[in-house]
């Protein structure tokens, strides 16, 4: 082989290295775009799943408080239930819906102030 060829095969050659860099340079950039572009997606994914997560912690403490004052609401209504069952209970109801009294009881009534 003369220069010549060793010339033109070593210029094919670094011809050919040339080209191998600029494909590897463009799929680098084009895996960079698309690792770009799926970061930016899992990001906005993030901060909608981030504020719904808020909006479920803020709902779950209301419920829980709920549950809470309805728990409560059952025990003064079953306070409420043994009452009635109550003689003291009848005997209120019986004086004030009904105008009952006992037979040895004096009732005393205020007088209005237009009499």
């Amino acid at each position: 082989m003369d220069k010549r060829e060793q010339a033109r095969m070593s210029g094919a050659r670094r011809t050919k290295l040339r080209r191998l860099r600029r494909e590897h340079k463009t799929s680098m950039v084009g895996i960079s775009v698309v690792l770009l572009a799926l970061s930016g997606v899992m990001s906005v994914q993030i901060v909608s799943l981030e504020q719904k997560n808020k909006e479920y912690r803020e709902r779950r403490a209301q419920l829980e408080a709920e549950v809470e004052s309805q728990e409560q609401r059952k025990e003064e209504l079953e306070e409420y239930g043994k009452f009635v069952g109550t003689k003291e209970y009848i005997e209120q109801i019986a004086k004030t819906k009904l105008g009952l009294v006992y037979p040895n009881e004096i009732i005393f009534k205020e007088k209005d102030a237009k009499e």
